[in-house]
């Protein structure tokens, strides 16, 4: 699969270790020229916790350093993000996780004709779920599987551990765990 840009999206509430790494295997895996990442600013499946500019700003301390654009997304759903701005020969990243719920989301089949799905795997996820899901598109040659090393991490556990004034280390990126803590209170009452 070729492909010259791929989008990342996310509530990123907040960005971590694990949304880095699924960014910096799929350019390793695509060959990727361009990495959009968009924060949605309302998603339509989770509420977020923080407010979308605070979570813009994480995303962009978080990717720092990758070959990566960061944006605000006002989309709350994917089909209606790429069909405002379809991209030429497009790649979604997603993980397993996304995969598994994918027939639930807004036009999934739609999804797929407008951009091939990445999605990233880790070893030991129970790849009976995925195959479960890919039997029931009808574009699944527009689906790509690539295996990452697992980065144990969550966002609900890494707001639980600010929560309880807990280090965020190997968690999420440096700059990402000194904004969070200058900007108390974030993340303290969820």
């Amino acid at each position: 699969m070729s492909v010259t840009t791929a989008i990342l999206g996310g509530r990123f509430d907040p960005p971590h270790l694990g949304h880095v790494a699924l960014a910096r295997g799929a350019l390793a895996h695509f060959g990727l020229e361009r990495l959009l990442v968009l924060v949605v600013a309302d998603p339509g499946h989770k509420a977020a916790v923080a407010p979308p500019d605070v979570r813009l700003e994480l995303a962009r301390l978080a990717f720092d350093g990758l070959p990566a654009t960061v944006e605000l997304d006002h989309h709350r759903f994917t089909v209606d993000r790429l069909e405002a701005h379809p991209l030429d020969d497009g790649l979604l990243l997603i993980g397993a996780d996304e995969l598994a719920g994918f027939l639930t989301w807004k036009e999934p089949e739609r999804v797929l004709e407008l951009a091939r799905l990445g999605v990233a795997t880790r070893p030991g996820y129970p790849r009976g779920q995925l195959d479960e899901v890919l039997a029931q598109l009808e574009r699944r040659d527009r689906v790509e599987l690539f295996e990452l090393e697992p980065v144990p991490v969550s966002s609900t556990e890494i707001r639980g551990r600010v929560a309880r004034g807990e280090p965020l280390d190997g968690l999420v990126p440096p700059a990402v765990a000194a904004r969070i803590g200058e900007r108390t209170p974030l993340y303290r009452g969820d």
